[in-house]
């Protein structure tokens, strides 16, 4: 029979490969080796594969794509209902195919290459700058050991950190060289997060989505070179509602028997940049009082209506469906 579909369990040198019929039983399912992975799939030309959005499923979706293959990523909670059984490999592999053929399931499309890029300056910054918060909260948390009680701001200590080893406390030689070599860590993860902030500039700059989403109001360099490397030029997602739940922006319901209930956000999907719109957010509250765009007008009536924090979290939601449109219809950002 026919092989309509092929789901694969993707994994480093096995990877476990199931191909059903256009009634969704399983015709094979066997382990296929790394090398010869596109050549078994050569034999099937033309069929629709589906696999789980994680490491490496960008580049076999690209790979795959390059030789006319329909690719299908299924975020992973999605295929976990429709393991039967006990989970391995082969029950994974039929799940996907049981997934993919569902015809309301989400499904991403694969990264581009330049996608890839900006995907990665951010991973690595973003490593850094948790670095960096740890290496502060220790050397807050060290010093308290000795007596010595900054004030909050790293900027704040990292200029009284000179005259802290310089002055007369109960800091001994030892602890006052090891304090010097964690500053000396600090400086080099500022000189390498300024490196990353510097070509995620030159990446923006070089990106026509990216310039036109700077305009919108709390949108830097940083937020929208993250879009893009997350969304591309986001038509595959129906509508704005759809991008900003996928964000996690949107409110949880648990409703029964006709009765409507809304809870927090979900949070769920791409959590960075669901922070990077929420920090956008806030730089918008905290200049409402000075600006008169319709959006700044908009967040100044909501925040009297419902507080500031609430009214962050639909700020955020509001810039996701606007860099939505943007992106989709290929505009410029509209203040007025």
């Amino acid at each position: 029979m026919n092989i309509t579909l092929i789901g694969i369990d993707l994994a480093k040198n096995v990877f476990q490969v199931c191909g059903v019929n256009q009634a969704g039983k399983a015709v094979f399912n066997r382990q296929i080796r790394r090398a010869n992975l596109l050549d078994f799939l050569a034999q099937h030309p033309g069929v629709t594969i589906a696999m789980e959005a994680c490491s490496g499923s960008n580049y076999w979706g690209r790979t795959l794509q390059e030789r006319g293959y329909t690719v299908k990523l299924l975020p992973p909670q999605h295929v976990k209902p429709f393991v039967k059984g006990n989970k391995n490999d082969r029950n994974d592999a039929f799940a996907i195919c049981e997934a993919a053929r569902r015809p309301n399931i989400t499904v991403v499309t694969p990264r581009t290459l330049e996608q890839t890029d900006m995907n990665l300056v951010h991973r690595i910054r973003e490593r850094r700058v948790e670095a960096r918060t740890r290496l502060i909260c220790q050397l807050r948390g060290l010093l308290n050991e000795y007596g010595i009680v900054q004030p909050r701001g790293k900027e704040a200590l990292q200029a009284t950190m000179p005259d802290i080893l310089e002055d007369d406390n109960e800091l001994t030689p030892m602890a006052r060289q090891y304090f010097h070599d964690m500053m000396e860590e600090w400086r080099q993860l500022n000189e390498a997060i300024a490196a990353l902030d510097k070509d995620i500039r030159r990446q923006c700059r070089g990106h026509e989505d990216c310039v036109r989403l700077t305009e919108i109001k709390g949108v830097g360099d940083i937020t929208a070179t993250a879009v893009v490397a997350f969304a591309g030029n986001a038509r595959h997602y129906r509508n704005g509602r759809h991008f900003s739940a996928n964000l996690g922006l949107v409110p949880k319901e648990h409703s029964s028997g006709g009765k409507q209930r809304l809870g927090s956000i979900t949070k769920r999907g791409n959590g960075y940049l669901r922070k990077l719109l929420v920090q956008g957010a806030w730089s918008i509250i905290r200049y409402t009082d000075k600006a008169e765009d319709r959006l700044s007008l908009w967040a100044k009536a909501l925040i009297e209506r419902r507080g500031k924090q609430k009214a962050a979290i639909a700020i955020a939601n509001k810039l996701a469906r606007i860099i939505w449109a943007m992106l989709v219809r290929q505009e410029h950002y509209r203040a007025a």
